[in-house]
């Protein structure tokens, strides 16, 4: 407990308390699993963890332990509704990245990684800058969900009612529509897109 503590995190992994205990990965756990079983602990996915108390955690927060030599960041609806463009709280948090699409469940939440071209990812940032995720900014987060609706499942091709602030510039995404590298995909975005900012 002292080593969690000493973390100063309240979500971590069994590699972070391996990497500053000294002990091994085998004696770590099995200690983990003591102050789970004191309701100390909370074994979130294998080899991540959080500490019980009274700060509820963010699911966002669990991302880069989950994902520690892999670079992905919030998109599509999830980034909308943190962006206040969609309400509806999403049930699965999506996130974007240049690996294979895959789901990962937990027990704070359920997380659907989305793959998109290597020369198309960016436009993102760190949430409120608390450094802790990264997340799209709204008008390339649009354009995400625009091009993953164009493959064949037809993901995020219907939105829940959509509400965009002021500073939302349809001139940055129609930018980002027009750095998509699959040109029938950037012709179909683009002309979503324009459906969209007549509404």
């Amino acid at each position: 407990m002292v080593f969690i503590k000493k973390l100063g995190q309240t979500v971590f992994t069994t590699h972070d308390l391996v990497s500053l205990s000294g002990k091994s990965a085998s004696t770590v756990v099995q200690s983990l699993n003591r102050l789970a079983r004191q309701g100390l602990a909370t074994r979130i996915s294998r080899g991540v963890w959080a500490e019980a108390g009274p700060k509820a955690f963010s699911p966002f927060e669990i991302i880069p332990c989950l994902f520690p030599r892999q670079r992905v960041y919030v998109s599509f609806i999830s980034a909308l509704h943190l962006h206040r463009i969609v309400e509806q709280i999403p049930q699965v948090i999506t996130l974007a990245s240049t690996s294979h699409s895959k789901t990962i469940r937990t027990g704070a939440g359920v997380f659907s990684v989305h793959q998109i071209a290597p020369a198309f990812f960016g436009g993102f940032d760190w949430y409120k800058d608390d450094g802790n995720f990264l997340v799209a900014e709204p008008e390339k987060a649009l354009i995400d969900s625009l091009y993953l609706s164009s493959r064949r499942k037809k993901q995020f091709g219907h939105f829940p009612e959509l509400h965009f602030p002021p500073e939302f510039s349809f001139k940055k995404a129609l930018w980002w529509a027009g750095r998509i590298p699959e040109k029938t995909i950037r012709l179909y975005v683009l002309k979503k897109l324009k459906a969209l900012e007549a509404k």
